[in-house]
């Protein structure tokens, strides 16, 4: 066979074994038996056998999986891939439905929508160009996700081509990979018959399936892909709703739900819901829930966004899954600032598809509200990822005589892990270890915090090395940090020359810092980020923060009582000042200008809120050139705000901004106050 004959009879197979896939995987409809299948396989796999350099990335021989990775990489996505906000009543529907009439000015309409189940899976991003599938991404944090490109493409469902006529040259499409019920029974079957890891449910499957360093294992587990939407596309005309998008995406051969409708208003909503929910358990799939969007694409742009989440868009969540068990014992967690936080250990329970054991109680508050007490029967409840709770006590089943009240200063007077006293302040909900940063609980998550990237920065400090640090007493405060050497930390597990040698520099590097940011790094209760900065403005330097009594603390802007107490008590504590004292002889150190004052530079005295996705600053990079240039970062805005910097899909804020007529930057705007030419104008959004 020549060459040219090789490569014709290869796109040819190619395309026929996409075409029976899509009928086998994606429409449950074959067309040919297996075995014809199978020989159109051997065919496509000896051919490129024999012509090695024929072989395509999306050749469907190519689903078989790969080398292992050593890693996933990072993929930045490049229209962040926002979450929903929930709704759980039919009020709640009914207030989503005319916030959507009123902010389109159509009150008295009845707003088409498209409505579709809430897959129960992991959300991804496709990215298509000129066709061939080229990446595929997690959601992440919905600013960035993982790489797992290797594993989507040994799912079947995904096109690893797009063979339409209309296919865009660059096209993302967003979905849900997860595992059929019929699949992830088998799975289960085939572990227990070998004594492998049983998985809870669908979803832990598919999240374990997908993340797998090694696509080989992706391989062999059967995951299936719905889309559901897309992000970025270029180079084509859409429908121009989001019914005619997904009808497009199904003409692309990627599957969508069949189960999704177009409804008109909050009636039509509420009756897909009941319908929905009517054959939840029949679906082939697992959903908690379904998606409700404004089915026009236009309609959907004036809408916008709202902080994380669409305007347009809601997700109506099925009641929760409860349980009934029993309370066995109250224990207590002690966490970085030292807050006891009541546990209750539970008799295990399957709930919601997996199997609960413990349930947060949250303070001595709620557990006198709940009456919660060891032997109680209780309801437990867990809808989703989220953490179960016990929504009440099932008072006929007490047992007797009844159990004792439940008061944490009573069982645990002093800490479980430090033995220090154990303290609750006034008008405070939460009990608190008194050990500071002797207490070990406290002490590694303070030193986590200490080395976070908005506080002292000290990258390559994660957990499992902290936890070494400490359990070997290589490290009681921060301050013993800048004592570590090569030899010691090369010697640690999972540590080698090199990286302990980056983990050195990081921590030298480190000692170069701002005020605000070693305010932050110290871990002071009811002090975050921006109170922080608001200290270090007002008092100019660490001397003057550390003379100032409660009264001072409260003429700073937005400190209050509470604050001020709190920063006080802390400061107060000889060994905190011990560890403080210690970190500056370490080396820690930063520019300070004694007394009160406002930093100098071109934003000095001026507030700004930061709402949307800029262009080429990342928000915490627009938030340090704001305050390093004398300005003030807000999280709301005020009266007292003076400018807004608006990017891509702004939030509530814009809105807020315009009423209030403060005026509103983009990027460049921004960068021109930052540095000023002779003449400077404000250029607005």
């Amino acid at each position: 066979m020549r060459r040219e004959e090789a490569e014709a009879r290869l796109n040819a197979l190619r395309a026929e074994i996409d075409y029976h896939n899509h009928r086998y995987y994606v429409l449950d409809d074959p067309v040919i038996p297996d075995a014809e299948y199978d020989r159109l396989m051997r065919e496509l796999v000896d051919l490129e056998a024999a012509w090695p350099d024929l072989v395509t990335p999306d050749s469907p021989s190519q689903r078989v999986g790969a080398q292992p990775l050593k890693e996933f990489g990072e993929v930045r996505h490049r229209m962040p891939m926002l979450s929903l906000n929930n709704a759980f009543t039919d009020a709640d529907v009914a207030a989503f439905d005319r916030r959507v009439r009123e902010a389109l000015g159509r009150p008295d309409a009845a707003i088409e929508y498209a409505a579709e189940p809430k897959f129960d899976g992991l959300a991804i991003a496709l990215h298509y160009e000129q066709g061939r599938l080229v990446q595929g991404a997690t959601r992440g944090d919905g600013y960035s996700g993982e790489d797992v490109t290797a594993n989507l493409r040994t799912v079947h469902s995904i096109p690893l081509r797009l063979r339409e006529a209309d296919v865009p040259p660059w096209l993302e499409v967003r979905g849900e990979v997860l595992m059929l019920k019929r699949d992830f029974q088998r799975l289960n079957e085939e572990a227990r018959a070998r004594g492998g890891k049983v998985f809870a449910n669908p979803r832990n499957a598919a999240a374990g399936s997908l993340r797998q360093l090694d696509p080989n294992i992706t391989a062999q587990r059967r995951l299936t892909f719905f889309a559901y939407g897309i992000g970025r596309v270029e180079g084509v005309e859409l429908p121009p709703t989001h019914a005619g998008i997904m009808d497009w995406l199904a003409r692309l051969r990627f599957p969508v739900a069949a189960e999704r409708r177009v409804v008109n208003g909050v009636d039509g909503l509420l009756a897909y819901f009941r319908e929905l929910g009517a054959r939840r358990h029949d679906l082939p799939y697992e959903i908690d829930g379904a998606v409700y969007k404004v089915n026009d694409l236009a309609d959907q742009a004036r809408l916008g966004f709202v902080a994380r989440a669409p305007r347009f868009a809601i997700a109506h969540k099925y009641p929760a899954q409860e349980e009934l068990t029993v309370v066995e014992a109250i224990e207590v967690n002690v966490g970085r600032t030292g807050a006891l936080t009541p546990v209750a250990r539970l008799r295990p329970v399957f709930v919601g598809g997996v199997t609960v054991s413990n349930a947060t109680l949250h303070n001595q508050d709620e557990i006198d509200r709940k009456d919660v007490r060891v032997g109680d029967t209780v309801i437990v409840r867990r809808a989703g990822d989220v953490i179960p709770e016990i929504v009440g006590v099932v008072l006929d089943r007490r047992p007797k005589p009844e159990p004792p009240r439940f008061d944490i200063l009573q069982h645990y007077p002093v800490c479980p892990v430090c033995g220090s006293r154990v303290v609750r302040a006034e008008g405070e909900a939460v009990v608190r270890c008194s050990g500071g940063l002797y207490c070990p609980a406290q002490r590694k998550q303070a030193l986590l915090h200490f080395a976070s990237r908005r506080a002292m920065d000290v990258e390559g400090l994660g957990e499992k090395l902290v936890d070494q640090l400490v359990d070997l007493g290589l490290v009681h405060t921060p301050a013993d940090l800048y004592r570590l050497d090569l030899p010691t930390l090369a010697g640690l597990e999972r540590m080698a020359q090199k990286s302990a040698g980056n983990l050195l520099a990081a921590i030298e590097k480190s000692k170069h810092t701002t005020l605000a940011r070693f305010i932050y790094a110290l871990g002071i209760p009811n002090v975050g980020e921006a109170t922080a900065g608001d200290l270090a403005r007002h008092f100019g330097s660490l001397d003057a923060l550390l003379a100032a009594d409660v009264e001072a603390l409260q003429q700073v802007q937005d400190v209050g009582p509470v604050v001020a107490r709190s920063i006080a008590d802390f400061l107060a504590e000889p060994h905190n000042r011990q560890v403080i004292g210690a970190l500056r002889s370490a080396g820690v150190h930063w520019a300070e200008d004694a007394g009160q004052r406002t930093p100098a530079g071109p934003l000095a005295g001026k507030t700004f809120v930061l709402t949307g996705t800029l262009p080429s600053l990342a928000r915490d990079q627009a938030r340090d050139l704001i305050e390093a240039a004398g300005g003030k970062v807000s999280g709301s805005v005020s009266k007292k705000t003076d400018y807004v910097v608006a990017g891509a899909d702004p939030g509530s804020k814009l809105d807020k901004a315009q009423a209030l007529g403060i005026p509103v930057l983009d990027e460049a705007g921004l960068l021109s106050l930052l540095s000023p030419p002779e003449t400077t104008q404000d250029r607005s959004v």
